[in-house]
């Protein structure tokens, strides 16, 4: 692969603030796909990115394997100083 060929590869890739597997809190309470609520203030991990982050798919501790999708004003990144 040239060098050329990879940056314009790299250009199209979506520009989003939150990417996988960042770590992130809820600011909303949300419910996973088995009706657990999951509440605000919940630190998970972003396990897939829709679109151009339109929507993020975040994995939480508790329920073990809980799977929420959100909107990206219902998370934000977790600081330095939390983590």
């Amino acid at each position: 692969m040239s060098f050329e060929f990879a940056y314009r590869f790299r250009q199209d890739v979506p520009r989003s603030s939150l990417r996988d597997l960042d770590d992130v809190v809820l600011l909303t309470d949300a419910t996973d796909d088995y009706g657990h609520t999951i509440t605000v203030g919940t630190e998970g991990t972003i396990v897939a990115v829709h679109g151009e982050g339109e929507s993020y798919v975040v994995e939480f501790a508790e329920p073990v394997g809980s799977l929420v999708t959100v909107l990206p004003q219902q998370i934000r990144a977790v600081t330095e100083a939390e983590g």
